[in-house]
């Protein structure tokens, strides 16, 4: 370090010091951290050009530490050189993105939105799929916006990310129960994933040692949800038989080639999904002779304990027939649906206690019918979820409210 503060402080001309030397020299002298932050844009910037292994380390700490009022500062000046700028801006979101900072990475993926001026380049759309990304959490009108703000730049990722954006556009629908978008991007999903499949296919004939193609998943995955959320948006709008059409379409995939280890670990998931998803379409067009047989798969799987009696307790209402004995069997497991982080499995638990609630009061169960519509409101307040589902929640307590008690209320 001697050596190096005896180059910064005595060379001719100074040597530029980095954000590392200054943390140590704070260090040093027992100075926070972020200690003279606001001066270290100098270094940033030599000859009215700004250094990138300056400027990028420096954005990434001042991120960690929370000085964004010096990110700011020096955006402000880069911005006024754009063409150099914009993929510096890009580089440091990407580092925080791939690093687990998809929140803080959000503005910096902003800078290169608002201000680059090709809305086809690279950068570009790759930002608008990032924030897209970045932006999703548990509040469900947020996530809707960020569907539509990012919907008309899907098409316009390479192929192998444009599998992953329109796998993460049907799955946000799902959450927000708009079924006929869902509808569309599994259809695109599935379009694209059988075009790159025959595209794999022509390179595994090729000679000519072509590269495999890089995505996230392996390629079956996309495939086989591209059927997967089809056949759930059609379920979700009481078009059962087509749904069970496409429940097939994914129940058996040893056919797919271009399969390692890892594919077939995929297509066995696809199977056990297909066996639960054909056991609810089977319950909710009437058959519910096939409830023992559901109830010991659901044992053998207990991953698939909420949305399964999320579908049960759905047919039940629909069909009038007593599940007392499967709630009680399950009774331990329910009590710990409230547990999920995730907004998917938060989300099934919102129906679930809708559908649980409707149950109880059409057997004169107010106490419980209230307790589940309570842990709806609560739900919905914390997922800021859509107002008609609320409504719901709110004309069924009012149905019921004669018959509860005054703490209740």
């Amino acid at each position: 370090m001697n050596g190096h503060l005896s180059l910064i402080l005595n060379a001719n001309p100074p040597r530029p010091m980095t954000i590392k030397q200054l943390d140590a020299i704070g260090r040093a002298f027992d100075q926070p951290e972020g200690w003279l932050y606001e001066l270290y844009p100098e270094e940033c910037f030599r000859h009215e050009k700004v250094s990138r292994p300056r400027v990028i380390p420096y954005f990434i700490r001042c991120v960690q530490i929370g000085r964004f009022d010096c990110v700011e500062t020096v955006v402000s000046i880069m911005l006024e050189d754009l063409k150099s700028s914009l993929p510096i801006l890009f580089e440091v979101a990407e580092q925080l993105f791939h690093t687990g900072l998809k929140q803080e990475s959000i503005p910096f993926y902003r800078y290169v939105i608002d201000n680059e001026r090709n809305n086809f380049s690279d950068i570009f759309v790759m930002s608008q799929y990032r924030l897209f990304v970045a932006s999703q959490g548990l509040d469900a009108e947020e996530n809707w916006k960020a569907v539509i703000r990012f919907e008309p730049y899907r098409k316009r990722l390479p192929e192998n990310i444009q599998l992953d954006a329109h796998l993460k556009l049907a799955n946000l629908c799902s959450t927000l129960q708009k079924w006929k978008d869902m509808e569309r991007y599994a259809d695109e999903l599935r379009e694209l994933a059988i075009a790159l499949y025959e595209n794999e296919l022509r390179k595994k004939k090729s000679t000519k040692g072509v590269e495999p193609l890089k995505a996230a998943y392996h390629l079956v995955v996309y495939y086989g949800h591209g059927f997967l959320l089809k056949a759930d948006a059609l379920s979700k709008q009481e078009r059962y038989e087509q749904a069970i059409e496409y429940t097939l379409g994914y129940a058996d995939l040893s056919w797919f080639e271009v399969l390692d280890e890892l594919g077939r670990s995929e297509i066995e998931k696809f199977h056990l999904w297909a066996k639960a998803n054909l056991y609810n379409l089977d319950l909710m067009v009437g058959r519910i002779g096939v409830l023992p047989e559901y109830i010991q798969f659901i044992k053998e799987n207990p991953q698939e304990i909420l949305p399964s009696l999320l579908c049960i307790v759905k047919s039940a209402n629909k069909y009038k027939f007593h599940i007392e004995d499967v709630l009680n069997l399950f009774a331990n497991e329910i009590s710990h649906f409230g547990k999920y982080e995730d907004i998917f499995n938060k989300n099934r638990n919102l129906r679930f206690r809708f559908e649980l609630s409707v149950y109880y009061f059409q057997r004169g169960k107010y106490v419980e019918g209230l307790d589940n519509i309570s842990m709806c409101i609560d739900l919905y307040q914390e997922m800021n979820s859509d107002q008609a589902f609320l409504m719901e929640c709110i004309k069924l307590y009012e149905k019921h409210s004669s018959k509860t008690k005054e703490e209740q209320k």
